[in-house]
């Protein structure tokens, strides 16, 4: 399989698993475009493997404007899209201000859908396009004490399964994927949230998190990436609309 000719825009390229599917593609032979908002953890990726770094924060619509056209002008029409960035905070409800409420929401929800929106002209002009959404295993059931993420990453769901109906037979296709927990700088951070809330050692809290994952460990972005690449080639033009978890079992 050779993605020569394709532009892909990853958000959130800059670590983890966004990172890992932007190495992908572009092992493939895609141009790779990755964006984020820490600037030196994007050119240091970019250095390493050979990525474009664009400065852009999803939770604001016209920095996401700005940053789409402006790697369309370095490396040409966008026509693969991988909605990645995201936060992953937990909150229960009584606790949760409508500030934290719209912060995921505007991060999670709404920043795929801006950063979609801009990325589709690219597609349609081409006749052929890939949407791929990072969502999460929270997006297909309820995850305890993080309201506002499960509902943020249903939201994420809802929306590529509308734009699959919307995009019938135009060779764009849209899935989301849904990982488990995963070995990435989040879980470190959530590990230590989680110890101070719950009143456990970091330890224990990232062993409740692997435990979660029906086979006992933690997954791999690597994991998450094969299966992103796939979704870009030939044999995957059926599969659309689908929301796929990667965790190691059934929900």
């Amino acid at each position: 399989m050779s993605l020569e000719g394709r532009h892909a825009l990853v958000t959130g390229g800059g670590t983890g698993i966004g990172l890992a599917i932007a190495r992908a593609l572009a092992g493939a032979g895609a141009q790779v475009t990755i964006t984020g908002r820490r600037t030196t953890v994007l050119e240091q990726a970019g250095d390493i493997h050979g990525l474009t770094p664009v400065m852009m924060d999803v939770t604001v619509e016209a920095s996401i404007t700005n940053a789409i056209q402006a790697a369309t002008r370095r490396n040409g029409p966008i026509t693969i899209c991988v909605a990645n960035a995201g936060i992953a905070e937990g909150r229960a409800l009584h606790k949760t201000e409508l500030s934290f409420w719209r912060r995921v929401m505007a991060t999670n929800l709404d920043g795929a859908f801006l950063t979609i929106r801009d990325c589709l002209p690219g597609m349609r002009a081409a006749g052929w396009g890939r949407v791929i959404a990072v969502s999460s295993v929270a997006g297909l059931r309820g995850l305890k004490g993080a309201p506002a993420y499960t509902a943020s990453k249903h939201g994420v769901i809802g929306l590529i399964r509308a734009l699959s109906e919307d995009y019938l037979g135009t060779g764009i296709t849209f899935n989301a994927l849904c990982p488990g927990y995963t070995d990435t700088d989040i879980v470190l951070q959530n590990s230590e949230s989680i110890a101070r809330r719950a009143g456990i050692t970091p330890e224990e809290a990232r062993a409740l998190m692997t435990g979660a994952n029906r086979h006992g460990r933690l997954i791999a972005p690597e994991e998450v990436a094969a299966a992103a690449l796939w979704l870009c080639s030939p044999g995957s033009d059926s599969v659309n609309g689908q929301a796929i978890e990667i965790a190691g079992g059934q929900a």
